[in-house]
């Protein structure tokens, strides 16, 4: 089996933020498959057109990236969306976001992030 991992907003703007690149640190933990939903590619690209600075091209090179990952089209809020994702598909989720790591952890998703601005870890 395919160890699966759905990709939030932030996870998705690690490498413009902090230079590193997720895929090679996902894979080093061992997950294949990349899922981002749709409200995360859309809140992308409201980053890149509205933002300014490292966040604007950050974006950028996140939207660049989408090329490598499954994209679901869900409807919602963004952060029920994928834990409704991460539950149904059985996968892990990478994100910095407190909140929805929070409510992942109560549900029993693995969460996976960014440590020491340097790498991923589970």
């Amino acid at each position: 089996m395919t160890r699966k991992v759905i990709l939030d907003t932030n996870g998705m703007m690690i490498p413009g933020q902090f230079g590193v690149d997720i895929f090679t640190e996902l894979k080093r933990l061992g997950f294949y498959t990349y899922i981002i939903p749709r409200a995360t590619v859309t809140e992308l690209e409201k980053i890149y057109a509205e933002g300014k600075g490292k966040n604007r091209s950050s974006a950028k090179i996140a939207l660049s990236l989408l090329n490598r990952c499954s994209i679901i089209e869900k409807t919602g809020f963004t952060d029920d969306i994928i834990i409704e994702m991460a539950i149904d598909m059985d996968a892990a989720c990478l994100t910095n976001d407190v909140e929805l790591k929070k409510r992942l952890c109560s549900k029993g998703v693995t969460i996976v992030q960014l440590r020491e601005r340097t790498h991923l870890s589970i």
